[in-house]
């Protein structure tokens, strides 16, 4: 299990000595994997800050965001990891399949939650290995680090968030992107989302206020 996951990231983790503490959320241990995989990646990170893995300190504050950002979703789903765009990688107690939970992908800057069919073992041996691209947006990320090398690799407390977010209008555009803080990042996305839900398609704004 988690063979080819450590013969693609484990190769290219930031800082290998530097080792965290599993998250044991009773939701997440009893996911196939998951103790296995936390006991040896937990407070992770692989190519720079491309993905990284929650820990006992960085779990628990993804949920509280998830909450704020997403309430409709705080009830079934428990983060375990998280990309270079602050976008959270969370297993969905709603879908089962085959008794494994299924991927749910959460997205501050576009307000989106995409559905990914694969479970925890799966998402990790399987789409995180093949499916890069669209997973991590993986050429993105490439394409951001030759241009901001200094930034690389990414503190966990830092993120690559658009300076003005995509449900907003903002463009999917380097020109859009700076790094930020992680928690501040997904607060502020959260209150911007809230403020807009109740508008009506084609609502112009022209002023953004954050308190």
């Amino acid at each position: 299990m988690f063979e080819r996951f450590r013969a693609t990231f484990a190769v290219r983790r930031d800082q290998p000595a530097a080792a965290g503490t599993p998250w044991a959320d009773p939701a997440l241990v009893r996911i196939e994997g998951y103790g296995e995989f936390s006991a040896e990646f937990a407070g992770a990170s692989f190519f720079g800050g491309l993905y990284r893995v929650h820990g006992e300190r960085s779990g628990p504050i993804a949920t509280a965001l998830i909450a704020e950002a997403f309430p409709e979703f705080a009830a079934r789903v428990f983060p375990f990891g998280f990309d270079w765009l602050g976008r959270q990688f969370a297993v969905d107690l709603a879908r089962v399949v085959e008794g494994n939970p299924q991927v749910l992908l959460l997205e501050p800057c576009s307000g989106e939650v995409l559905e990914i069919p694969a479970s925890f073992v799966e998402f990790h041996d399987d789409v995180l290995v093949t499916n890069s691209e669209a997973a991590l947006a993986l050429s993105a990320f490439r394409d951001w680090a030759a241009a901001n090398p200094l930034s690389i690799p990414l503190a966990r407390d830092q993120c690559v968030g658009y300076i003005v977010p995509l449900f907003l209008g903002g463009q999917d555009g380097p020109e859009n992107f700076e790094v930020t803080d992680f928690e501040v990042y997904w607060s502020i996305c959260a209150q911007l989302r809230a403020a807009v839900a109740g508008l009506a398609e084609g609502t112009v704004i022209t002023e953004v206020t954050i308190e």
